[in-house]
């Protein structure tokens, strides 16, 4: 595939332009615009470094320039593996402003899922550093070239750069303008890969219209503004980090640059950079609270902590927002296919920002169906569906799993099951695929989980199906203990006992973990833990 290309319903298409969602702006024009009206506002900071509105279009039109010499084009695919640094957005920026489209590769991901990832994609070109730690990762992309017929160039973000590759510091030195082609909102300029927790990962692409209108719109329902500074602790790889560039983009804000998230380096950042709004998965403020990194630090500047990536437990909220000294603890849920799809807002009351995720984003719409796809009342479990300006228009070369994505009157089944109340409300209960059949008797481990986070001996955990030769399948609980601290199999029991859970919600297996296995946004791979527990036995 050498240029990618998005086809979009006419009759939903229209509909989001005269309702005032769809519009033809594009990221070159966003960062036109900020450049134009306040270009000495700082647009990066990465420690005590600075880029200004006037420095970021400036840095951007050079490396455009540089791209375009070595024959990236409209509709071509360019794959990013940065942390989350400047150059990243310069990229970012950079391909979009060429008419090319940039598919974002997680940096944990190494050379057997980065082959999959860019044969599936066409990719002409990659852009990475030249190493990190132990990983060669130019060396990596020059040795996959010559197994993937798309892939051209190497493009290496470092002080090494091997022969064969190019250097970022000479593309981006370019001293001459390139003519941006004329771009609209239907325009292809985004491919991202669902994280693949459980199946094998599917690309979606995005046109301008979806992700920069969800952008747009909630950077208005959650009050930032110019003069916000937007930190995340998910990497840009990844639609949740990448929706905070967005957001700041859309509104001229300053993006706070954390390059990797580290217990330390979240709390180091907070401390100097002072954000107005961070973005964070549970995983990261739970091993913040958990490690004593929050106790004293002044976190005056942060208007809210907005958490997603899985649900949250309300006694997490419950334990950060006094820290805060008058911000908000804010939820959020969003999905590759969507980016943000419903959240809470700044003036909600305590219960509904630290108990549901919130309302729909603006122009979303999300019901509650049962099994056999019919809309049930508010209060009502069952699987979450949406439709909306955001959602995507099908996998990438995949008819198969688009078709099975969408119900039949297009609307997207999610996978995740959850409750709605009267006033919109959404409450995550679970994922489908992650409901637990004990001989027919079927429940939903999350509320498990919820409790057992309670306890003072867990830090973390999940609680996963495991193969039974009667039952078909048997819970078993994997646990993670805070430093220090022991947890038995009876004290499981005594405790869900002491809670009131029924027995069919035991589990009949308790394994204790050193770590649990995390995707690169830091969601805990179940199917990882039940893989190692089997093979172990």
């Amino acid at each position: 595939m050498a240029r990618l290309a998005i086809d979009f319903d006419p009759i939903r298409g229209a509909a989001y332009r005269a309702s005032g969602y769809w519009n033809d702006e594009t990221l070159a024009d966003w960062l036109e615009r900020n450049a134009r009206l306040r270009p000495a506002h700082p647009a990066l900071r990465l420690g005590d470094a600075l880029w200004s509105y006037r420095r970021l279009h400036a840095e951007t039109r050079a490396l455009a320039h540089g791209l375009s010499s070595i024959g990236i084009r409209r509709g071509e695919v360019v794959a990013v593996q940065l942390p989350n640094t400047p150059q990243f957005v310069l990229a970012y920026l950079a391909i979009a402003s060429l008419g090319a489209v940039m598919q974002t590769l997680h940096m944990p991901y190494r050379a057997a899922d980065l082959e999959v990832l860019l044969r599936h994609s066409g990719a002409v070109a990659v852009v990475c550093l030249d190493a990190a730690r132990d990983y060669p990762a130019a060396a990596t992309f020059l040795e996959l070239r010559g197994r993937l017929p798309a892939l051209r160039e190497i493009i290496v973000a470092g002080d090494t750069v091997p022969e064969g590759a190019h250097s970022w510091r000479a593309l981006a030195t370019a001293d001459e303008p390139v003519d941006p082609p004329r771009l609209g909102g239907a325009d292809p300029f985004l491919l991202l890969y669902t994280s693949g927790t459980t199946s094998s990962p599917k690309g979606v692409p995005h046109a301008y219209q979806d992700f920069l209108a969800n952008a747009r719109l909630s950077a208005t329902e959650l009050a930032l503004g110019p003069d916000d500074v937007i930190l995340s602790a998910a990497p840009f790889t990844h639609l949740y980090g990448l929706f905070t560039v967005n957001m700041a983009l859309a509104v001229g804000a300053t993006i706070a640059l954390l390059p990797a998230f580290s217990p330390p380096a979240l709390a180091e950042a907070i401390r100097t950079l002072r954000p107005t709004a961070a973005f964070t998965a549970p995983a990261h403020i739970a091993a913040c609270l958990n490690g004593g990194l929050f106790d004293g630090l002044d976190m005056t500047c942060l208007k809210f902590v907005q958490i997603s990536g899985s649900a949250v437990p309300p006694a997490l909220g419950r334990a950060l927002e006094p820290r805060l000294a008058g911000g908000k603890v804010m939820q959020l849920w969003g999905m590759t296919e969507l980016q943000a799809g419903a959240f809470t807002r700044p003036d909600d009351p305590e219960p509904v920002r630290l108990e549901t995720t919130g309302r729909a984003s603006p122009g979303t719409e999300l019901r509650v169906v049962d099994a056999h796809g019919v809309a049930l009342p508010a209060g009502s479990e069952g699987e979450l569906q949406m439709r909306g300006p955001s959602l995507f228009a099908g996998y990438l070369d995949n008819p198969q799993a688009t078709g099975d994505a969408f119900a039949e009157d297009g609307w997207f089944r999610t996978g995740d099951l959850a409750v709605i109340d009267a006033g919109g409300n959404v409450r995550l209960t679970g994922r489908v695929k992650e409901i637990i059949n004990r001989g027919g008797v079927k429940f939903n481990p999350l509320d498990v989980e919820t409790l057992l986070l309670r306890h003072a001996a867990v830090a973390e955990v999940a609680v996963a199906p495991i193969p039974d030769p009667v039952l078909g399948e048997k819970a078993c609980c994997f646990v993670v203990t805070r430093p220090g601290q022991s947890f038995t199999f009876e004290d499981m029991r005594n405790f869900l006992a002491a809670e009131g859970v029924g027995k069919v919600k035991w589990p009949e297996r308790l394994e204790i973990v050193a770590a649990m296995p995390l995707t690169p946004t830091r969601k805990i791979i179940k199917g990882e833990l039940v893989r190692r527990l089997l093979a172990h036995n």
